[in-house]
């Protein structure tokens, strides 16, 4: 079967069924509200505000109150009332809420073993509550969500690439070989289940901290998700990852904390609780039943444990083995960079060797804990060691790379040039790191590393831009081994994976491997690298086969919850008992995000709240009634004519405009589509009005000549240029100045709404927030024959602007024709740099020195690029500002790992 441009073949029993005609339309949603429904909320202005002061603004309860108050003392002349009256009435509207209510239950646990005769301890007489939500319950919410109904599999499947090459590739959990070998047991065991839809539970746990300055600090959330929901949609959530229960975290005085009888009930009891609390599926991992799918349709559905989502020391708990020995494979401890690979674990395996050996044998020999019993136990089909995925945030990203790699750079400098040079040689990496040029949505490091709360999103940084600062300080094997590293990160990254990613992946691994070797010739690892995150990506392959990409399955999805689930609610309560008052905080939570997609499935939340008011204040009076009333208040754009024609304004142009103040960096929501680049809505003002006035005013008086060649070009563009003389120039044509344009494009790797789409800033502006200009590169098309960088042009804005050709220049009519300033970039040679990997470009120059530049269309931007000096072994200026540094080198890197779309286009 064909699924997009590839190839897909379903599982031929575990499948979407057969029980209706292709194309047929679902039942009717039972009692559908009608579209202007909004109970238990009376209008869309009740809900918008009730979800913008709840939701997004966090308001506190006194504040919401004084507020109404305000507002009815400011409505209360003309007869009206405020959409609440008080923080009560808008919590008890939350509340009415129909859709999304899992209510929060919870169950005790206390120590039932044997006890001393005397000086009991404590944490045996204590109670520990669970809370949790019934998880058959949210997985049922979850089926019925409409919003995942074009991003959803109701099947295992197996998906190629198109002839002739026809590679295996691995995107989604469904896709995966882990889910078809799931379907072949249950249908092994229950021939029945034929035709039902396989829905796997994924979990994910991870103790987090939300003040380090007061008592009870510590919470055990457990999230919940379901495979069939695109990686796509688990990443930027979309109600696709829910809180399921808080785990209850006991604590012992000094003395019994470290005891073996406290160790082993700490840890059964995380595996009985989550074995309790996923006791409600358990009937439907057996025996089907009916269920509502995101599409509408009813199918049969059977449950089964997923995916577990941990870091390593929630993992070493998880798979109740011994910290420092995998989870994964037998490899002894001391003997994780042994290059043989290790025997697979088996929960099979592991029950026949607790039947056969000592537990001392098990310790020592096998990393096995005997004594505790995992959940997975409880369930059919569940093997813990199969389900644990890998990690790229704490694995790679804040494990090999920021607490090994970056960490062992400064040990070798130290080891090598002793401790006053190695802090010279630290601190002239980190000056470098302080002027590498800006880039949308990348971090400053102004004080380069010197910081002490590093963050997954500090490490993530830091990974982006560290090689050009370490190159030509550290040795070419270093350099290289780090590169390397960084190479295979960013290919397990991916969102889709083919066999030949997956070779490339162990090309770069494996290159890792022999170049990490540096670090023990020079004596910064002599015992070598046994260390168990590294050896993680020894088992990246297999994970990938059996679960699809690993960006669905990483703790940065769960981490990222923990704002939203844990740490903003506590922030919001009184801090006395705060779970209770969390729990409420998730459970309206989760009601309005409820209300929204029921209201958005209805077609009622089309257009802002007051284009809403003023279509329905439209409909209910006469023409003549509505074109005596004074008129609304206008909004932002109603004068953006009257701006764009105003020639003659003397504004300073350092001064951003409104539409500057957007983000860079963004998360397109909406359906893929081709990217496209386009000029904002506001031009900048004080700039002259005649391309002979703007050249001369920003320092390029051949810009009428540039404009003739860009002209000649787009009518001729497969005849050589005249001599400059022979072109048509207009220097008197009107021209209108832009400081930034806007560039839309498929990044499905990067923050990116559920379509995959992303967008980002280019800017081109003399002075950015008051402060120095910021001039951005881009890519430029050049070859589409080419792959990687070979077809792309790297190039530096210096305008954005656009000009009104004269008629019968570009077209029959006069129009504005939108371009770009540039000056070009050459590759040096044809390879990327041997150390970094990085292509290396050189400015071009013109023959009295100058930079080379051009005027392209904007259609011609593909998007930002990064380039990043070319350091060499001179210390770096002191004097040298951030927005200085592409000014003052004269060869620079280009960047492919500033992010993810960049790696796949810029190779």
């Amino acid at each position: 079967m064909a699924g997009s441009a590839f190839l897909r073949e379903y599982h031929p029993f575990l499948d979407d069924g057969n029980f209706l005609s292709e194309g047929a339309d679902p039942p009717p949603r039972a009692e559908q509200p009608g579209p202007d429904d909004w109970s238990p909320f009376e209008s869309r202005v009740e809900f918008e505000l009730a979800e913008f002061l709840y939701k997004t603004e966090q308001m506190s309860g006194k504040n919401i109150s004084t507020l109404m108050n305000l507002w009815a003392a400011h409505i209360v002349q003309y007869g009206g009332r405020p959409p609440f009256a008080d923080q009560t009435d808008m919590y008890r509207a939350i509340d009415a809420i129909a859709h999304g209510d899992v209510p929060w239950k919870c169950f005790k646990v206390r120590y039932s073993g044997p006890r001393p005769t005397s000086d009991v301890p404590s944490w045996m007489n204590n109670e520990y509550d669970v809370w949790y939500r019934n998880p058959r319950e949210i997985t049922l919410r979850m089926l019925e969500n409409p919003d995942f109904k074009d991003e959803f599999d109701v099947a295992p499947y197996r998906e190629f690439t198109p002839a002739p090459k026809r590679e295996r590739r691995y995107s989604h959990y469904m896709s995966g070989n882990w889910a078809w070998r799931q379907a072949d047991l249950i249908m092994a065991d229950n021939p029945e289940a034929c035709g039902a839809m396989f829905v796997p539970v994924l979990c994910g746990s991870d103790k987090t901290t939300v003040s380090v300055a007061t008592g009870q600090n510590d919470y055990y959330p457990l999230y919940m998700s379901i495979g069939n929901i695109h990686n796509n949609v688990r990443r930027a959530h979309r109600e696709s990852v829910i809180l399921i229960a808080f785990l209850a975290i006991p604590k012992a005085e000094r003395k019994h904390a470290d005891t073996p009888i406290f160790r082993k009930f700490r840890r059964q009891l995380f595996h009985t609780s989550l074995s309790a609390i996923l006791r409600t599926l358990r009937p439907g991992m057996t025996t089907p039943e009916i269920v509502r799918c995101p599409d509408a349709h009813f199918r049969k559905a059977i449950w089964g444990i997923g995916a577990y989502i941990a870091d390593y020391i929630e993992q070493v708990i998880v798979a109740c083995i011994v910290q420092g020995w995998c989870p994964a494979c037998l490899k002894y401890p001391n003997q994780l960079d042994a290059p043989a690979p290790g025997d697979r674990r088996s929960q099979v395996h592991t029950d026949g060797l607790i039947r056969t050996f000592e537990p001392s044998v098990l310790w020592d020999n096998y990393g096995v804990i005997h004594d505790v019993i995992p959940f997975t136990h409880d369930f059919p089909h569940a093997d813990i060691h199969e389900l644990l995925s890998g990690d790229i945030l704490h694995q790679l990203i804040k494990g090999t790379f920021k607490d090994h790699l970056v960490t062992w750079v400064g040990e070798y400098l130290t080891l090598t040039y002793g401790e006053t040079r190695g802090k010279e040689l630290l601190d002239e990496i980190d000056r470098r790191l302080s002027v590498i040029p800006p880039f949308p949505g990348l971090r400053h490091f102004k004080q380069g590393r010197d910081f002490k709360q590093w963050t997954g999103d500090d490490s993530k940084a830091l990974m982006k831009i560290y090689l050009a600062p370490i190159s030509g300080i550290l040795p070419s094997k270093m350099v290289r081994a780090i590169a390397d590293f960084i190479e295979a990160c960013y290919v397990a990254r991916k969102e889709a994976l083919t066999e030949s990613d997956l070779t490339q992946f162990e090309r770069a691994r494996d290159a890792f491997h022999r170049n990490r070797a540096v670090f023990q010739e020079s004596g910064v690892r002599p015992d070598g690298f046994s260390l168990p995150r590294q050896h993680s990506l020894e088992h990246y392959p297999q994970h990938i086969r059996n679960f699809g990409a690993p960006n669905g399955l990483c703790t940065s999805i769960t981490e990222a919850k923990h704002i939203k689930a844990v740490k903003e609610p506590w922030r919001r309560s009184n801090r006395y008992e705060p779970l209770g008052q969390m729990l409420l905080t998730n459970q309206r939570l989760d009601k309005l995000a409820a209300a929204r997609i029921d209201f958005d499935a209805r077609g009622m939340l089309q257009g802002s709240c007051y284009e809403a008011m003023l279509t329905a204040l439209e409909a209910s009076l006469d023409h003549d009634t509505l074109s005596n009333d004074p008129s609304p208040r206008s909004s932002p754009s109603d004068d953006r004519e009257d701006l764009c024609d105003d020639w003659t304004g003397l504004s300073d142009a350092s001064q951003p405009s409104p539409n500057d103040e957007e983000p860079d960096n963004g998360i397109v929501d909406g359906p893929r589509v081709s990217g496209f680049v386009v000029l904002p809505q506001r031009l900048q003002k004080g700039y002259p009005r005649t391309l002979r006035e703007l050249g001369n005013r920003i320092g390029v008086p051949e810009l009428p000549t540039l404009i003739a060649r860009f002209v000649f070009n787009q009518l001729h563009p497969d005849d050589a240029f005249p001599d400059d003389q022979e072109l048509t120039t207009f220097p008197t044509c009107r021209v209108r100045v832009y400081h930034s344009v806007i560039a839309t494009f498929y990044a499905p790797s990067d923050p990116s709404g559920i379509g995959g789409m992303h967008r980002e800033r280019i800017r081109a502006t003399p002075s950015w927030r008051r402060g120095p200009p910021h001039y951005d590169c881009v890519y430029i098309g050049k070859d589409p024959s080419a792959s990687g960088f070979r077809s792309l042009h790297a190039a530096r804005v210096r305008l954005f602007f656009s000009f009104l050709a004269p008629p019968s220049t570009l077209g029959d009519e006069a129009q504005w024709t939108p371009c770009a300033l540039v000056e070009w970039y050459s590759p040096v040679g044809d390879q990327p740099d041997e150390d970094t990997g990085l292509w290396i470009v050189e400015p071009d120059l013109e023959g009295d020195g100058s930079r080379s530049k051009d005027v392209v269309h904007i259609n011609s931007l593909l998007r930002a690029a990064h380039l990043i000096p070319v350091f060499g072994d001179q210390p770096t200026p002191p004097q040298l500002k951030q927005h200085e540094s592409l000014d003052s080198y004269r060869a620079f890197y280009v960047n492919k790992f500033v992010d993810y779309h960049a790696f796949e286009i810029a190779f």
